[in-house]
C-alpha cells in the first residue's frame, strides 16, 4: 500500500512537473504557423508608480484577417491584476483590422478598483503628500474606423467613462480643494476619428507612421454629468536604421474645454509617454508632449535579448497658448527586451524611467507606442 502510494505520489509530481514544464514551453516558445492565430496567457510581476508591486495574468490573441498573412496582425489583449496597494482590475485592448483593411476597430475597456493620487492641477503642483481618491472605474473606448483610402480610416468613436462609489481622503498635514468629479462623474462622448495606419504590426513597430486626430463632445442631453469638449492628437513614426534598430518617435496632445473632470483630465505619466512620472502625477485641461526612442531589437549579440533607450519632456495648462517649454517637464530612461513571439516579433518588456520623482519601473507585453 505505501509503495502504492508513493507510485502514485511519484506520477503526480512527474505530471505536475510535466505540466509546468509545457506551460513554460508553450509561454517562451513560438510554435505558430505563418498566418494561424497565436494565443498565450503568462504570469506578470512588475512595479510601477501608481501601483507599487503588482501581480498579474496577461493573455494575448494575435491573427491576421482569414488567415492571410497580407493582413495585418491583429491583436486583442487582456490584462488582470492585483497590487500590494489594495488595486485591482482588469484591461482589454483591441486592434483589430479587417480583410484587405477594409474595417479598423481600434479601442479599449477597463474596469478597476484604483486609488488614485492626486496631487492638484497645473504645472506647479505642490511636493506634499497628495490626496486619495479610492473609487470604482470603469472605461469603453471605441473606435468602428471604415477605409476611405489606402492606409486612411474614417469613423465615430464613443467614450464611455464612469467614476463611482467615490471617497476623497485628505492627507494630514494640508488641504486640497476637491476637484470637479471626486465625488464620482459618469460622462459619455460622442464624436469621430480619422486615422492613417500603415504599420504591419501594432505591437512592434520597425517601419511605419500612425495618426489619430479625434473629436469627442460629452453632453448632459445624453447623459453626461459634465459638459466638454477636446481633441486628440498622436503621432507615431519608426524608422529602421539596420536590421535590427529602430528610431522611434511620438507626439502626443489632449486639448479640452468646457467643465472637465478631473479624472478626463489631460494626464501626464504612466506607461506610455513620460515613463516614470505617476499617471497624473500633473494634469490640466491641456497637454502636448513628445518621445524619441531608440531600439535593438535584438542585440547583436543575442536572438532573444534587446533594449531601448528613451527621452521624453510635456507640459500641462488650462489655455493652449500656456504649453510653453519652460513649463515642460523631463523624462528619459532604458529598457530590456525579450523576444516572446519570434515568429511574431513581439518582444515583452521592463522599462525604467527616471524622472525628479524618482524612478518608475514597467512591464508589459509590445512597446509603448
Amino acid at each position: 500500500m505505501l509503495v502504492l502510494l508513493a507510485g502514485l505520489q511519484a506520477t503526480r509530481a512527474h505530471a505536475q512537473e510535466g505540466w509546468f514544464k509545457r506551460f513554460v514551453q508553450k509561454t517562451i516558445s513560438d510554435t505558430t504557423g505563418e498566418g494561424k492565430s497565436s494565443f498565450r496567457v503568462y504570469p506578470t510581476l512588475g512595479y510601477a508608480p501608481e501601483t507599487s508591486v503588482e501581480f498579474g495574468l496577461s493573455s494575448l490573441l494575435l491573427f491576421q484577417a482569414k488567415g492571410d498573412t497580407l493582413n495585418r496582425l491583429s491583436e486583442v489583449a487582456a490584462f488582470t491584476f492585483v497590487t500590494l496597494e489594495g488595486q485591482y482590475g482588469i484591461w482589454l485592448d483591441n486592434a483589430i483590422y479587417g480583410d484587405k483593411d477594409k474595417w479598423f476597430f481600434l479601442g479599449r475597456t477597463r474596469f478597476q478598483r484604483f486609488p488614485l493620487l492626486y496631487y492638484g492641477i497645473g504645472h506647479t503642483t505642490p511636493d506634499k503628500e497628495p490626496a486619495l481618491i479610492d473609487a470604482n472605474y470603469l472605461l469603453f473606448r471605441q473606435r468602428v474606423l471604415r477605409r476611405i483610402r489606402p492606409n486612411l480610416f474614417f469613423g465615430p468613436e464613443i467614450d464611455y467613462q464612469q467614476l463611482y462609489n467615490a471617497e476623497f481622503k485628505q492627507p494630514e498635514d494640508h488641504r486640497y480643494d476637491e476637484p470637479l468629479g471626486s465625488d464620482g462623474t459618469r460622462n459619455i462622448g460622442l464624436g469621430a476619428a480619422l486615422v492613417y495606419d500603415n504599420r504591419h504590426n501594432v505591437l512592434n513597430v520597425r517601419k511605419g507612421l500612425f495618426g489619430e486626430l479625434s473629436f469627442l463632445k460629452y453632453n448632459q442631453s445624453v447623459g453626461s454629468h459634465h459638459n466638454f469638449q477636446g481633441f486628440n492628437l498622436d503621432i507615431r513614426s519608426s524608422h529602421p536604421l539596420t536590421r535590427r534598430n529602430v528610431l522611434a518617435w511620438q507626439v502626443y496632445g489632449n486639448f479640452f474645454t468646457g467643465n472637465v473632470p478631473f479624472n478626463q483630465m489631460a494626464l501626464m505619466g504612466g506607461e506610455m509617454i513620460m515613463r516614470g512620472y505617476y499617471y497624473g502625477r500633473y494634469r490640466d485641461k491641456n497637454m502636448l508632449a513628445t518621445q524619441v526612442e531608440h531600439r535593438w531589437l535584438p542585440f547583436g549579440f543575442s536572438r532573444r535579448f534587446g533594449g531601448v533607450a528613451f527621452a521624453g519632456a510635456a507640459v500641462v495648462g488650462p489655455k493652449i497658448g500656456s504649453l510653453t517649454p519652460a513649463r515642460a517637464r523631463l523624462s528619459g530612461g532604458v529598457g530590456l527586451r525579450y523576444l516572446l513571439f519570434p515568429k511574431k516579433d513581439i518582444y515583452l518588456r521592463l522599462d525604467v524611467g527616471f524622472t525628479k520623482d524618482g524612478p518608475g519601473f514597467y512591464l508589459f507585453t509590445g512597446e509603448a507606442f
